[in-house]
């Protein structure tokens, strides 16, 4: 159960409503996660779809690249839901299982592409250090340029934010999926 209202389409505001028919008629074609929660005000919600939007269709990373670190950034914040969605997606544009099942166990993936690990360098680094070693940013700077380096840093921050307002709020999963793995405050709550 979540722990604050998730109003259905029928109930929202007439600037939730607004809110709510952008993102489903957009690449997303739904609502879920976090958007349900900042949908509490539709100003949030509305600069928080059109950042998200852009950092996960619109920028010089691979959509496989930007998962990975979407993946990383999940697993690090310890958030269920942003693990389920972003493994669907990854599984989807061909991510291997034997590379998902390294990210969830957290042990290191058998890339198969250099540039994958240098995204899952950063994205590890950042996560577990709030910043990034001097080698791991000269080579990532060195294969993908200032640009993607400003995106990657900028997607793995937004996915924090994500996994933050999904575990404070317990948006729950779909109907009949199950966790991967227990929130952070329900640690004790299973093995």
């Amino acid at each position: 159960m979540p722990r604050i209202s998730l109003p259905a389409p029928e109930q929202m505001s007439p600037a939730q409503r607004q809110v709510y028919d952008k993102v489903v008629s957009g690449p997303r074609g739904k609502i879920e996660g976090p958007l349900r929660a900042a949908l509490h005000n539709a100003e949030l919600a509305d600069c928080w779809q059109a950042l998200g939007a852009l950092l996960r269709y619109r920028t010089s990373l691979t959509p496989r690249q930007s998962e990975i670190a979407i993946l990383v950034t999940g697993r690090a914040c310890q958030s269920p839901f942003e693990w389920y969605a972003h493994r669907r997606e990854s599984e989807k544009i061909g991510i291997e299982a034997d590379i998902l099942e390294a990210l969830l166990a957290r042990t290191p993936p058998p890339f198969r592409a250099p540039e994958e690990q240098l995204v899952y360098q950063f994205a590890l680094e950042l996560n577990q250090q709030r910043s990034v070693s001097d080698a791991t940013y000269a080579a990532t700077l060195g294969v993908f340029g200032e640009r993607a380096v400003v995106e990657l840093t900028a997607l793995v921050g937004y996915y924090t934010m994500v996994a933050m307002t999904l575990n404070a709020h317990e948006i729950p999963l779909p109907e009949g999926q199950q966790p991967a793995f227990p929130l952070p405050q329900h640690q004790g709550d299973r093995p």
